[in-house]
């Protein structure tokens, strides 16, 4: 009688232990990577930065502004500027021509640069820069604007054209308006001749009667 209930008592208290250690190994646990990993944000693609010139072309001594957007905030941007000259008359630009219809051979003129080639800008908050530019040569301009903290780059290009000039007056434009002066002047003369001697008849034979 003793004995069973001694086996009772061991049989309770093991079922008594045994029941938490159950319910831990039911409950799931986490993983080693969910608590030791941080969070990774989504991925965004990189601004890109871009630069433009409010006119694509213009005549020499005129101004355009560049303006870029996308730079880092209130960053120094360096612009650099490459010419490439222009020996052809450009397109819509009419040649020279004589007053026979010969076109007239214009040779390119070269000029001293003033303006620099390589200059500044300083960025807003937003990344956003303007700033203007004056060429002082002809031909096909190319500005790029490069952030020194950012390392965003853009480029932009500008046309410059010669000024419009007034044809050169040659030995053929002048002929024509010559020999049209001197034959009037010709024509003058032998009026003034023929005016002269019918005076002179007049004047003689009313002397006869």
């Amino acid at each position: 009688m003793r004995l069973s209930r001694i086996i009772m008592a061991l049989t309770v208290g093991l079922a008594v232990v045994a029941v938490p250690t159950a319910a831990g190994a039911a409950q799931p646990q986490p993983t080693p990577s969910a608590t030791t990993d941080p969070p990774q944000p989504p991925p965004y693609p990189p601004t890109a930065a871009s630069l433009t010139v409010n006119r694509p072309t213009i005549y020499l001594g005129e101004t355009v502004v560049l303006t870029g957007t996308g730079f880092g905030p209130n960053e120094t941007v360096d612009i650099t500027v490459t010419v490439t000259p222009q020996a052809a008359p450009a397109g819509g630009a009419a040649p020279a021509r004589r007053s026979d219809g010969t076109t007239v051979a214009m040779a390119p003129v070269a000029y001293q640069a003033s303006a620099p080639l390589h200059f500044t800008a300083y960025t807003d908050a937003q990344g956003r820069f303007t700033k203007t530019y004056k060429p002082s040569v002809t031909g096909l301009l190319t500005f790029t604007a490069t952030g020194r903290e950012s390392g965003r780059t853009a480029s932009t290009e500008l046309r410059v054209l010669h000024k419009k000039q007034p044809l050169p007056v040659t030995g053929d434009s002048l002929g024509t308006p010559m020999k049209l002066g001197g034959g009037l002047v010709g024509a003058g003369a032998v009026m003034l001749l023929l005016t002269l001697a019918w005076r002179r008849r007049q004047r003689f034979g009313g002397a006869a009667h």
